[in-house]
């Protein structure tokens, strides 16, 4: 087995590890269960950190083109997100979606492998601008729809009286996920802006317009007109609560069904082709 190899299974044990360990943790009312999680999440995204500086160095520059690349680098930027509202506003029950779901993502750019990768023209400054935007903004977007999912089972679990035990019972209150649906809203919206616009701005440079009507730009825009009707209520008309749980919830789904089905199973210039 090569070093590469041992990395890569290091990082998933740790990530799995974490996955569990939190999960018992809350379940079992055991704090040190709940450090231990944080502690084998933060050793796997020092490792995934290695990966990712490995994969650049080894591959010269060419790893940027690869489809495996941007999977791992959503989870690193998912973790990332995670940890920055971990440490700024001690909201760990986000790790309850931050550590399980960087592992399927982490798991799944292995899964796309070397047989995919992305247009030469996608490179460059379009990596560093584009892709760096809205995989930050996407990841704020998973901590949004975490903390709205949270918020609407927890609401249900209050409205219709039942008595909270074991998970339900270890959840913050009500107005702690609505905060993080408001922090992660209102990170997310400007970053998936700069994201959108500096990929028009690249579109121009490369293939000399802006808007081609292409699957991915009339998605893309779509999801933008949502986001900014959510950041809107939310900062402005003063949304709270239900309504901003489910807005956060459909945004951060469209965003991957956009990255997932159009990039490998649509005509566009955005695709992972063989």
């Amino acid at each position: 087995m090569t070093p590469d190899n041992l990395l890569f299974l290091a990082v998933i044990c740790l990530y799995l590890s974490g996955t569990i360990l939190y999960l018992l943790g809350v379940l079992w009312q055991i704090p040190i269960l709940r450090r231990a999680s944080y502690a084998a999440a933060i050793g796997g995204f020092l490792l995934h950190s290695v990966c990712l500086g490995l994969s650049l160095r080894e591959e010269s520059g060419t790893m940027l083109l690869r489809g495996e690349f941007y999977f791992s680098l959503l989870a690193w930027s998912l973790l990332l997100i995670f940890f920055f509202l971990w440490w700024r506003l001690r909201m760990d029950f986000l790790g309850l979606l931050a550590s399980p779901l960087a592992l399927i993502l982490f798991l799944s750019s292995q899964a796309v492998g070397g047989a995919r990768q992305l247009p030469e023209t996608l490179s460059g400054l379009f990596f560093g601008l584009h892709i760096g935007s809205l995989f930050l903004s996407i990841s704020l977007l998973a901590m949004a729809c975490g903390a709205g999912a949270g918020y609407l089972f927890l609401e249900r679990k209050i409205k219709t009286k039942e008595k909270l035990t074991g998970f339900a019972r270890a959840l913050p209150s009500l107005s702690t996920f609505d905060r993080a649906n408001q922090w992660a809203v209102t990170g997310g919206f400007p970053l998936y802006t700069i994201g959108l616009v500096s990929g028009f701005l690249w579109a121009k440079l490369t293939w000399q317009r802006i808007f081609s009507w292409d699957p991915k730009e009339v998605v893309a825009i779509f999801i933008w007109l949502l986001f900014a009707f959510l950041f809107h209520q939310r900062l402005f008309m003063g949304w709270r609560g239900r309504k901003t749980a489910w807005l956060a919830i459909w945004v951060f789904c469209l965003s991957i069904v956009s990255m997932l089905v159009i990039n490998f199973f649509m005509p566009t210039h955005h695709s992972f082709t063989s």
